[in-house]
Parts: C-alpha cells; structure tokens; sequence
C-alpha cells in the first residue's frame, strides 16, 4: 500500500517535471522563431518592384510583383524563414531597416558609400543609370559633364539622384520618382536620371507619355538584398547560398527573361 503510493508520487513528480520541461522547451521555441523573421522592405519601381494595385505601398508579398520581387521570392523560397514584406517610400524604408535586426531592403544598388551600411546579398538584377529626355528635345550628350548646367529631376534616397549631387550636377528633389517624366513635357526639368527600363515604363504607365529619349547611359551597377548590420551573418549566409543555388539552377535569368 506505501509502496504503491510511494510510486505514484514518484510518477506525479516526473510528469510535472518533464510538463515543465516542455513548457520550457515551447518558450525557448517561440524565441527561436521569433528571431528567425525577416522584414523585408521594398519601393514601387517598376518592372523591378511593383504593387499589384498599382498604389505606391503594399502590406504583403502576395502584393508585390517585379523582376527583383519574383528574385527575392526564389530566394526565400529556398530558405526556412518567415518572412513580413512591405512596400513602402524608398526613403522611409531605407532609413528604418537600418539598426533594426533582421530588416532588409530590395533592391539596393551596392556602391562604395552604401559598402558598410549593409551586409549584402547578391547580385540579383543590374540596372543601367540613364539620362531621359523629352520626346520633343534636341539635347544630345556625348559625357556626363555635357549634362552640367542642365535640370535634373531626381528623387531623394535614390543612388542615381545622390551621386549626381555629390558631383555637383543641378538635381530637383521629389519625395517619388513617377513624377518626373511629368516634369519633363512641362519643361520644369531638363533630363531625368532613372534605369533604363524603369523610364519608359513608368511614363507610359502613369502619364500616357511615350518617346522618352534615352540621351546617355553613365553606369551599370548590380543590385542586392541589402541586410542591416544587426542581422546575424547566419542568417546572411544561408540567404547568399540561396541566391547561389538559384542561379545556378537558372532561376533568375528566367525571372529577366519573363519581364523582357
């Protein structure tokens, strides 16, 4: 009779401990997973990022589309994280993924001023900075310093725009991008710096307009998944390997190709 109680109580006590020891596993599993969540923040910039509205935000990956969006994805789709992504103002989220652990930003042109603000995984898609004109102008250009004295609409956080500046070109401002093909026809600007497939695009698409006349083409830089330094380089590794293995399986060119 002592016995048996005896050996419930033992029983009783191992059952408590391993519940507790589960409980502790389940808490240290939630931690895990936790910090296993990417945030990942892109802009409207089409063909290379796009809402699916056609709004210049988006609150999910199922509303995002684009040649670096669809690289992203492939990328993603060969790791095990969960993943937040947004679209927001390309100068809001490039400010806000930096300091933040695990936040990162698509497409990002790597330059050598933007070299130890990230840890960069990459390259996805190449884009080509290009001088538009309007349809109707005569300006020609055989260098960038021809384009000195000339108004430039830019917009701010943009590589393209902020080179410029630093080079001391005359570069108008805008908190976004899709108006300036507008500022050309109005005669409010000269050129406007954008990629070379973005310009046409989003003329077309957000103002009728058609014709642009790509008057120089200056650089070529490649573009990356740009993480904040405070994501740990695992993370950053296992993102990397899968950028790898998803051009050597031919997944990315086949991304270009279908935008083409």
């Amino acid at each position: 009779m002592h016995y048996g109680i005896a050996s419930a109580r033992v029983i009783l006590r191992r059952a408590i401990r391993a519940s507790l020891v589960l409980l502790m596993l389940a808490g240290t599993s939630s931690v895990v997973q936790a910090a296993e969540r990417l945030y990942l923040f892109t802009e409207h910039y089409p063909p290379y990022n796009a809402s699916v509205s056609g709004e210049g935000f988006a609150h999910n990956q199922e509303e995002i589309t684009g040649i670096c969006t669809d690289m992203v994805k492939a990328v993603l789709n060969r790791v095990d994280y969960d993943v937040v992504m947004k679209m927001r103002v390309w100068s809001y989220a490039y400010d806000w993924v930096q300091g933040r652990v695990n936040h990162g930003l698509f497409c990002t042109a790597r330059t050598d001023e933007r070299e130890n603000l990230f840890q960069w995984v990459g390259p996805l898609a190449p884009i080509k900075w290009t001088l538009f004109a309007a349809p109707d102008s005569g300006i020609a250009l055989e260098s960038l310093e021809d384009a000195k004295g000339l108004r430039i609409a830019g917009y701010r956080g943009d590589v393209m725009s902020e080179y410029l500046v630093e080079q001391g070109f005359d570069v108008i401002m805008n908190a976004a991008g899709d108006v300036n093909p507008r500022r050309l026809v109005l005669g409010q600007a000269d050129l406007w710096v954008t990629d070379g497939l973005v310009g046409p695009l989003v003329a077309e698409n957000e103002h009728g307009i058609t014709g642009l006349k790509p008057v120089l083409v200056f650089r070529e830089t490649p573009m990356y998944l740009a993480m904040s330094n405070e994501t740990a380089p695992e993370i950053v590794g296992d993102l990397q390997r899968a950028v790898d293995a998803a051009r050597a399986a031919g997944e990315l060119d086949a991304i270009i190709a279908r935008y083409q």
